[in-house]
């Protein structure tokens, strides 16, 4: 390409050279990231947890080797709950029907825990946990196609699962739970999480006034979501004793030198600082009491003699 003060030389063979290039290492590039995301069945056999990942407006399936399995032993005071979606599970990978399930409740009460922990006992029989994020929720009709033709089970995990009024996401939801013209994979439930029994926020105008001329169909509206799970579980905040209750199991279980009282006044005061009792409050105390319990103490350092003259 030449360039002076009238004129402007272009050299096209060059610039299509170029373009050209370019091109060939744009498509390079797109089959290296398309093979990157192939989704692989055979991992199914040995991968057991996996994330939706978005990826612009597609998505894929991203493997989690290393997956978070709580035990459900250590989830204590919550057992009534426990069974009840042991069981739902359990129908489930013996390929009988069972329910979407919603778990509701307290922070820190253990309902992700309680679902994650499905895993270690329901893995062996061809349960996969898929996690998906609400933001993706936009995708799962996506998600569906994908996993409809594999002879696995697999539970679309959402967690911290809620919604505002501006938000149009949670219809997708709606549609794969119940009430879409397309019939839900019967190889696939989905299990939430939230704060909140109906999953959007209530307001006093509902019941009381606004701009709606008939209330009740606002109200309607936003507990229809979470009624379409079959099943709802409450996790309601922890009391002091089952509080301390964990905190002993989970203290017996690391062996940790200290005496029952001492333990007992110590999670007290931890969980006054932190303004809550829960299994998760337990957990991080027991977590800061290891690490000063067992952290080596510091060695003195020698005295210097000093010199004599």
């Amino acid at each position: 390409m030449n360039f002076n003060s009238n004129s402007i030389d272009i050299d096209w063979s060059y610039l299509l050279d170029r373009v050209e290039h370019l091109m060939d290492l744009g498509e390079e590039f797109l089959t290296r990231k398309l093979a990157e995301y192939q989704f692989d069945p055979a991992l199914l056999e040995s991968i057991i947890a996996w994330r939706w990942q978005q990826e612009n407006q597609s998505g894929y399936l991203h493997p989690i080797v290393h997956p978070d399995l709580p035990d459900h032993a250590d989830l204590l005071g919550i057992d009534p709950v426990l069974i009840r979606l042991r069981q739902n599970t359990r129908q489930f990978v013996h390929r009988l029907p069972a329910n979407n399930v919603l778990l509701w409740g307290a922070r820190g009460t253990g309902k992700s825990s309680a679902v994650k922990g499905l895993l270690g006992e329901f893995a062996g029989a061809g349960l996969r946990l898929v996690e998906v994020r609400k933001e993706d929720l936009f995708q799962l009709s996506a998600i569906t196609e994908l996993l409809r033709p594999h002879p696995y089970r697999f539970i679309l995990f959402c967690d911290d699962l809620s919604f505002d009024e501006s938000e149009v996401d949670y219809r997708e939801l709606k549609a794969l739970l119940e009430g879409g013209i397309e019939a839900r994979p019967e190889n696939l439930l989905i299990y939430a999480t939230s704060n909140r029994r109906h999953l959007m926020p209530e307001r006093l105008s509902d019941n009381t006034g606004g701009e709606e001329i008939h209330p009740e169909e606002a109200i309607a509206e936003k507990i229809s979501l979470s009624d379409r799970f079959g099943i709802t579980l409450g996790f309601y905040p922890t009391t002091q004793e089952n509080y301390l209750e964990i905190v002993r199991h989970l203290a017996h279980g690391r062996k940790l030198p200290i005496g029952e009282a001492e333990l007992a006044a110590e999670a007290l005061e931890w969980a006054m600082l932190r303004g809550a009792r829960s299994g998760r409050v337990a957990r991080q105390f027991i977590d800061d009491l290891t690490g000063r319990l067992l952290l080596p103490e510091k060695p003195k350092k020698p005295r210097r003699k000093l010199k004599s003259r």
